[in-house]
């Protein structure tokens, strides 16, 4: 479903700003003082200008010899992988859930929400047909960030337009620096193997030019809320803190369970 059709299907309550503010606050607040433990996964707000950058990135050499992945190398992506498809499942609902409030206050806005959906429903589907062809099993918590994304998506398009974009905002500076910090984590190994005379397989390199498009435009999506006004939305601080804690939470469960 594109953010068009959810426009057109999706109904909900019309519930105003000041019937909802008293509900979602005392929960924000129980929230925010919880600790989230930050993933294992790297996570990294360097920008790409530092990141290693091995020969053979680009293309294969010859000269060098393949060397297969370790077990624990092999264990990062599978869990890389899987926290990244239940990521991206989550941006789609969050998106499917915000369009149709959100273009019914501020109709100029649904162009915007499409094409951001766009995106991350390709995301979605590249992430899909990963954790198909090496055969990793997606969270088993799917349906619980399946609600909580579309909770999110739907609470914070009733809070206004600001409240929208601060949502966009934290959920892409997790999920950025994220995905940043996986493709320096494949570029070290490439640039140690390289040292060595080795080199990984071309399946290897794709994946870093995948994760490094993606990444690219998630936080595209961060500049865009940034522009639309996410910071001046009411809360901003204890909402975005929130659901960034909320973030890294999903993040350290989905890569266990």
């Amino acid at each position: 479903m594109n953010a068009a059709s959810a426009l057109r299907t999706l109904s909900r309550p019309q519930l105003s700003r000041s019937s909802i503010l008293p509900f979602l606050v005392p929960c924000l607040q129980r929230l925010v003082v919880s600790k989230h433990p930050r993933a294992t996964i790297t996570t990294s707000s360097l920008p790409p200008s530092t990141e290693p950058q091995p020969e053979t990135l680009k293309t294969a050499s010859s000269a060098k010899r393949r060397r297969p992945l370790t077990k624990e190398q092999r264990a990062f992506l599978d869990s890389a992988l899987r926290v990244n498809q239940a990521g991206e499942l989550a941006a789609t609902l969050i998106y499917t859930a915000q369009t149709p409030p959100l273009a019914r206050a501020h109709p100029s806005l649904l162009p915007l929400m499409q094409h951001m959906y766009t995106q991350e429903a390709g995301h979605f589907a590249k992430f899909n047909a990963l954790l198909a062809k090496h055969r990793i099993r997606p969270t088993a918590l799917t349906p619980v960030w399946t609600a909580a994304a579309s909770f999110l998506g739907w609470s914070t398009a009733l809070l206004g337009r600001e409240a929208a974009m601060a949502c966009t905002e934290a959920v892409e500076t997790e999920i950025g620096g994220h995905y940043n910090g996986q493709v320096r984590v494949l570029l070290a190994w490439m640039k140690e193997m390289e040292e060595r005379g080795e080199e990984v397989g071309e399946e290897v390199r794709e994946l870093v030019e995948t994760l490094k498009r993606i990444r690219d435009e998630e936080l595209e999506h961060l500049d865009t809320a940034v522009e639309g006004g996410a910071k001046s939305a009411e809360g901003y601080e204890l909402l975005t803190g929130v659901i960034r804690g909320g973030c890294r939470g999903a993040i350290w469960l989905s890569e266990r369970v």
